[in-house]
């Protein structure tokens, strides 16, 4: 699950080429509000769904993930080679840790995630990302005949809490202190003006990790704490997060961030294992030290997804 490939870069945000992106996929229920605030129930209107044999990968025009960073064409899906448990993680809304993931794959049939299909479909040209979701959730009913339904259960998480009570580390910003959404990043979250056109993404609610100097280095900008501790949930070569990460910062708003760190497993890229410093703090030294928050081992209820039955796609 530590391994970055083409498809893990785009599953959160297409990033420039010497970005990789960090896959995002917990779980959140499917009768949940955002489900009711888009408007229920909706489908595209034409569909299209192949089995890609090709091995020819062309990222989505948004992101697959469970942020809000979204371009809107017309009201077009199309994506292409991806596993199926992709285009579920999408329609649902999901995030889901490494291990969580490894799960609900062993319980799906092994063409759910071997295979690669192509998606293309039109619905409203003024359907927000959520509204694409709930269209993905009747074309993944449709043709594929996914059944799903959510349990609650508890079990092991790690709290995002403040190391020391309503202060934060230098790398962190809110975001009205940095660039708005539709500029270039520029200055803030303690890095240097020098390095931060590189590392930030371009757009906002978007996380990127680029390797450089002998470390990791994970960025984002007008991102909820929220979506910031499911992430530290799902960072590769991070063997020490072993479970769901939940938020208990108390911090409102959005903010900017970076975090420098030394992965305690291996991270794969480009067929080979990357190289990190030695010297490079880890990450929960990190976290600490820049960010100014610390991990606290808790109980608590966790939403998991159980697939009751899938199928093969129909022919178009």
């Amino acid at each position: 699950m530590n391994a970055l490939d083409r498809r893990s870069v785009f599953i959160i945000a297409i990033c420039l080429s010497a970005v990789v992106c960090v896959p995002s996929l917990r779980a959140q229920s499917p009768n949940a509000d955002w489900e009711k605030a888009a408007g229920g129930k909706m489908s595209f209107d034409v569909a299209s769904v192949k089995q890609n044999t090709s091995g020819n990968f062309v990222p989505p025009k948004f992101p697959l993930d469970d942020g809000d960073a979204y371009a809107p064409i017309g009201g077009l899906f199309a994506a292409s080679d991806f596993p199926l448990i992709t285009y579920i993680q999408f329609a649902y809304k999901l995030h889901l840790t490494p291990a969580e993931g490894a799960a609900l794959l062993a319980t799906m049939p092994k063409w759910a995630n071997a295979d690669r299909f192509d998606i293309e479909a039109r619905g409203s040209a003024s359907a927000t990302k959520d509204q694409m979701r709930l269209m993905m959730q009747s074309l993944l009913a449709d043709r594929f005949k996914l059944a799903v339904h959510m349990e609650t259960r508890q079990a092991p998480v790690l709290a995002l809490v403040l190391d020391k009570p309503g202060k934060v580390g230098a790398k962190l910003i809110p975001h009205s202190q940095g660039p708005p959404c539709d500029a270039a990043p520029q200055g803030g979250a303690g890095s240097s003006p020098a390095t931060q056109a590189d590392i930030f993404p371009t757009s906002c609610d978007v996380f990127a990790v680029r390797i450089a100097q002998g470390a990791m280095i994970l960025a984002s900008r007008g991102t909820t704490m929220d979506r910031i501790a499911h992430i530290f949930g799902t960072l590769p070569g991070e063997a020490v997060i072993n479970r769901p990460v939940v938020n208990e910062t108390g911090l409102a708003g959005n903010f900017d961030f970076t975090l420098e760190f030394r992965p305690d497993a291996p991270v794969t890229m480009n067929g080979g294992n990357a190289t990190f410093d030695e010297n490079a703090p880890t990450f929960l030294e990190a976290l600490k030290d820049q960010l100014g928050m610390r991990l606290k081992a808790e109980t608590g209820p966790v939403q998991t997804i159980v697939i009751d039955h899938v199928e093969p796609p129909t022919p178009n």
